[in-house]
């Protein structure tokens, strides 16, 4: 896949510094982040086309000038109800290996500068919750508690190589 998609202004990571920056966004009313240098670009909600035989989570693919990107709902991978899209609904679009991908959240939050003294490991008492897997840590933000998230194990190896072959036969 052609590297196709635009880095939004804010996110140029040659002109600023991103160490401890996050892209925080909700999922009901739990707040989130991303490392920000995992962003490539947050979009508005697009035309789905939906892929047969695809995992409850992968709600299809969408065509972002030109270039193919598969979707994972964000709630539904971390087992929350589905929920209807909403004009607030955002994709954040992000690149695992070597394939872009778009996560569906509820809505993004801000940019937010997380100190690395305000980060605490993920409690061993939420280990039996598979969600642990990709949570990586939680921040204090103000009065906030951010669950930080690595977009990169949203999905497994074999879940990217899935979407990956896919891709190809599209």
């Amino acid at each position: 896949m052609e590297d196709t998609i635009d880095t939004i202004d804010f996110l140029d990571t040659a002109n600023q510094e991103i160490d401890g920056k996050y892209l925080t966004f909700f999922l009901d009313s739990q707040l989130f982040g991303v490392p920000i240098s995992d962003v490539v670009q947050i979009i508005g909600m697009q035309e789905i086309t939906p892929v047969p035989d695809s995992p409850v989570y992968a709600k299809g693919v969408i065509n972002l000038r030109g270039s193919i990107i598969p979707l994972i709902d964000i709630r539904l991978r971390f087992g929350k109800p589905e929920l209807e899209y909403s004009d607030r609904t955002c994709i954040i679009v992000t690149k695992l290996e070597e394939t872009y991908i778009g996560f569906l959240v509820d809505s993004v939050n801000e940019v937010s500068v997380i100190e690395e003294e305000n980060i605490s490991s993920t409690p061993t008492v939420i280990s039996g919750n598979s969600a642990n897997t990709y949570v990586t840590g939680i921040g204090r933000l103000h009065d906030k508690v951010v669950l930080l998230v690595d977009p990169k194990k949203i999905l497994n190896n074999d879940e990217i190589k899935q979407v990956e072959k896919a891709l190809d036969q599209l």
